[in-house]
């Protein structure tokens, strides 16, 4: 599917720091290497401040500032040629109007005109997730002038399949990028600059981890490394 979209401009569009790489990582990294694509992302929440029973930004204030700058370094590591950081409120989207979040991707996309969006499958456990999934698709909705052609959802680890085991709320993907173990050292060691979102082993955004995950769908198609999407919307 995206073997023949050479120099295409890629959105993704995610919920929290650390979901661009944990989703799509490896397959961002091959993309902007192989296939010269231009990459830009949007992450919509702060990403921290739910560890609070109240949210309060200016006790977070040191550890929001060292996420920025996470950001920023493992936005490189990938190949994102800009990466926007917003602060709808952490696991609270569904307090925000949706035009709100809509408003802030189309203004974006709009500039960018991208030709693939990527973003989060529609029935993840987190909340934030489901909503950033309904305002990717309705910014992206198929109009006359809509450039983007496609629609990819990843699964974001310890998220997604954390989700309730139901065929109609499983992350079943239609479409696999085989991913090389460079590609995949970018995605572990990108996640390791995340100084609040890393965890050890069996955690699953664990480096560990993510190598299984990669190793599991390599298997399904019969690679080495793979990445796991369900494509939504696709106009050939």
């Amino acid at each position: 599917m995206l073997e023949f979209q050479k120099n295409s401009k890629v959105l993704v569009v995610v919920a929290h720091p650390d979901d661009e790489v944990l989703g799509a990582g490896g397959t961002i990294n091959k993309l902007v290497k192989e296939n010269k694509c231009r990459v830009r992302c949007l992450i919509l929440g702060e990403g921290i401040t739910s560890r609070n029973d109240k949210r309060d930004t200016q006790s977070w204030e040191k550890e929001l500032l060292i996420h920025r700058k996470n950001i920023k370094h493992a936005s490189k590591i990938i190949g994102y040629e800009k990466t926007s950081a917003f602060d709808f409120p952490d696991n609270r989207f569904d307090s925000v109007d949706l035009l709100d979040i809509v408003k802030v991707i189309e203004k974006e996309k709009n500039v960018f005109k991208p030709d693939i969006a990527i973003t989060h499958h529609s029935e993840d456990l987190n909340v934030d997730h489901r909503v950033t999934f309904n305002a990717v698709l309705t910014a992206c909705r198929p109009l006359v002038t809509e450039s983007v052609k496609n629609i990819l959802t990843i699964e974001t680890f310890s998220s997604t399949e954390w989700q309730e085991y139901n065929v109609s709320k499983m992350f079943m993907p239609n479409m696999f990028v085989e991913i090389s173990k460079q590609n995949l050292q970018a995605k572990i060691k990108a996640m390791e600059t995340y100084q609040y979102e890393r965890r050890k082993y069996p955690h699953p955004r664990s480096p560990e981890s993510l190598e299984i995950f990669s190793k599991r769908w390599g298997i399904v198609i019969g690679k080495k490394y793979a990445e796991a999407f369900k494509l939504i919307r696709g106009i050939i």
